[in-house]
């Protein structure tokens, strides 16, 4: 059984199960023949509770979707006349964060927010948290042990890599001579490797392959450069998968330089520059996968129930989930009105 073929059937053991769920509970109701025992769901969630101290580090704003991040977190405390947000400043010294949540620690915070610059090297003062009792709540960047975090929310990049994949398997419609290419970010990073390996399994499924491959470095200059080098490689392309839309600006920038107009590119992260470039389908561009920059948002909406002994309204659970991984949707110019409002712009 493929890597792929393995993760959908768990997805589809996961949603067995919940179906079991909702048919026990049928099957209770018809049983008892008497519709008023039927529950009726209901969330106080939103209501104010418990003023909550939520301290709030990730790295500086180098990235357009790292500064996105950032914003939307502050923005969502905002929401909630409970929570005292602390900002730590940005920063791109592993040393500095750690000081940052050392004083989180001191300051006795309720909980803890943390888009660390680098999971392994945060994982020890995480650890330093859970154990003074401030629940941690890891976003992105996943630490080397599971006792460092009381909930982990993560980006699906090996999604990302299938959903571009299965994009244009559809494409090509059973078109095997197709000629696919990607670029990649950082080849080194695991997130690069699991998004690389998501496309070929996706790839795989319909009997394609990548045909001309380039890493870039998740900057404007790399992903030109990058580019540049595998236009100049492959003089015929049918499908091109860019890892990363603030590569991809300059990805695009070569691609104008070299004329190419031949193929389909796929974006990913979903930046409102490429969703413009998407909606108004007049250039090669047409579809990004998301990478949600709310991931932090969700981590403050997480925090605050975390501190307030609350659960997620819309499951049974009676406690928030240790592990929640978001969602990798294709926007193309037919859903992009549905996305563009939480683009980021790279």
């Amino acid at each position: 059984m493929s890597r792929l073929t393995r993760r959908l059937a768990g997805g589809v053991g996961l949603a067995a199960a919940v179906t079991l769920v909702a048919t026990g509970c049928t099957n209770s109701s018809d049983d008892d023949g008497d519709d008023n025992n039927a529950q009726t769901a209901t969330s106080n969630n939103d209501k104010p509770g418990e003023t909550v101290t939520i301290g709030f580090s990730a790295p500086a704003a180098d990235h357009g979707w790292i500064a996105a991040i950032s914003d939307a977190a502050q923005e969502e405390a905002k929401e909630y006349e409970d929570i005292d947000l602390k900002v730590a400043e940005g920063t791109s010294e592993i040393n500095q964060q750690i000081s940052q949540v050392e004083t989180f620690i001191n300051d006795k915070v309720d909980a803890i927010v943390l888009l660390p610059i680098d999971g392994a090297g945060l994982t020890n003062v995480a650890l330093k948290a859970m154990e003074a009792g401030i629940p941690v709540v890891n976003v992105d960047r996943e630490f080397d042990s599971p006792f460092a975090a009381r909930t982990t929310i993560l980006g699906d990049n090996y999604g990302m890599g299938v959903s571009a994949g299965k994009y244009i398997c559809d494409e090509a419609d059973g078109d095997t001579g197709a000629i696919v290419a990607e670029i990649a970010g950082i080849d080194s990073l695991p997130l690069t490797q699991d998004r690389s390996q998501g496309f070929k399994d996706a790839l795989d499924d319909c009997g394609l392959d990548v045909d001309n491959r380039v890493a870039a470095d998740f900057t404007v200059e790399g992903g030109q450069r990058a580019a540049s080098n595998l236009l100049q490689a492959a003089p015929k392309i049918d499908y091109l998968w860019n890892q990363d839309d603030d590569q991809g600006v300059g990805v695009m920038a070569a691609i104008e330089e070299a004329g190419r107009d031949e193929f389909t590119m796929i974006g990913g992260a979903g930046s409102r520059n490429m969703m413009d470039l998407i909606k108004a389908d007049n250039s090669v561009i047409k579809a990004t996968v998301l990478y949600p920059a709310t991931q932090a948002a969700d981590g403050i909406r997480l925090a605050r129930l975390i501190a307030q002994d609350k659960a997620l309204s819309d499951l049974v659970e009676v406690e928030v989930p240790r592990t929640i991984v978001l969602s990798a949707p294709v926007v193309t110019k037919d859903n992009v009105d549905e996305y563009i409002d939480a683009a980021f712009d790279s």
